[in-house]
């Protein structure tokens, strides 16, 4: 069986291959397009990932998909790190990853400070009562889970190089 420096050898560079990947590797290789980087340095995977953040429901409790492992050979918990240190992406605040709590959390919340008529509201009703009742510093103890968004840097970017979302595989809505 080939070695995987010999597979790769014609790439551009290496990909970052994950252990639990590797045989598949050896057997169906990233396609060299995907190892090569924009002007701005960054790969095809990183581009992606920046879609997939852009559709707002990304979030510090996502698994990472496959793909960037097999397709687009980077070790995306590292590289959304990289993203984040370079300003292309950022972790949003407790308040602006509020959303994506089911809405019996903030009732919970909001139990905590005594307040009434819970029942009854609606989910933007909870929301602006969670603003009016708690700081951020005090929302953002009582959970952990954090949503990513693109800056305009990121979005600038991902604008930039839709050719390469384009080849992509699409889901069907």
């Amino acid at each position: 069986m080939k070695e995987l420096t010999q597979i790769y050898a014609q790439h551009a560079e290496m990909p970052y291959i994950a252990p639990q990947y590797e045989e598949e590797l050896r057997k169906k290789p990233i396609p060299k397009r995907n190892m090569i980087r924009t002007a701005e340095g960054l790969l095809p995977g990183h581009i992606i990932m920046l879609w997939r953040i852009n559709f707002g429901t990304y979030t510090t409790q996502s698994p990472y998909h496959k793909y960037f492992y097999t397709t687009y050979g980077i070790d995306a918990s590292k590289e959304l790190h990289w993203l984040i240190d370079q300003g292309y992406v950022k972790i949003d605040s407790a308040f602006e990853s509020l959303r994506h709590l089911p809405a019996s959390k903030p009732k919970e919340f909001l139990k905590q400070k005594q307040v009434k008529g819970l029942s009854k509201m609606k989910r933007a009703d909870l929301d602006q009562m969670i603003a009016e009742y708690y700081t951020e510093g005090e929302l953002a103890k009582l959970f952990d889970l954090r949503s990513y968004s693109l800056t305009s840097k990121g979005a600038e970017i991902l604008a930039r190089h839709s050719e390469i979302v384009a080849k992509h595989p699409q889901k069907s809505f």
